[in-house]
């Protein structure tokens, strides 16, 4: 049976950021498509409005057809289940990235046997990139330019 290989890579993307865009980048030889999945989190409030956050997703990607966009409000092992997809693509920047990453997998694990998380190390120079600090930036009016994806703008709030 010839299976299609779908990764989902879940997030707020509140904004994106380079780091993203790598993690996506360098991920794409292994899998036939990757699902970049903006999910509804509940503990998060949301600084840029969804549909602004799925354009600047589409348009970083416009190019790669092997990369979809979309959002969901279930729980992911839900929403792998529905896009059959067994595997979630996460970003690590730092070992507690790895620490708060690995329980999830493990839970999502446990509700979906067969879904495997697959991380990817940011590189050094995305490392301290988050998308809390390009929000914190921007909130005082500063420009973000070098820690977003070059195909999007994202003007200063101030």
């Amino acid at each position: 049976m010839n299976t299609k290989h779908i990764a989902i890579f879940p997030g707020s993307f509140d904004p994106i950021t380079k780091g993203h865009e790598s993690v996506v980048l360098r991920a794409l030889p292994l899998f036939d498509e990757i699902i970049i999945a903006i999910g509804e989190n509940t503990a998060k409030k949301e600084f840029f409005p969804l549909q602004q956050r799925l354009e600047w997703i589409e348009k970083t990607f416009e190019n790669n057809p092997k990369v979809k966009v979309e959002s969901f409000s279930s729980l992911l092992v839900d929403f792998c289940k529905e896009k059959n997809a067994k595997y979630v693509l996460r970003g690590l920047r730092n070992s507690i990235d790895f620490q708060y990453e690995r329980n999830i997998a493990l839970i999502n694990q446990e509700l979906y046997h067969d879904l495997e998380t697959i991380f990817i190390l940011t590189k050094p120079e995305d490392t301290a990139i988050s998308s809390s600090f390009v929000r914190e930036i921007l909130s005082f009016g500063g420009d973000v330019t070098k820690f977003i994806p070059s195909k999007i703008e994202i003007k200063p709030i101030k």
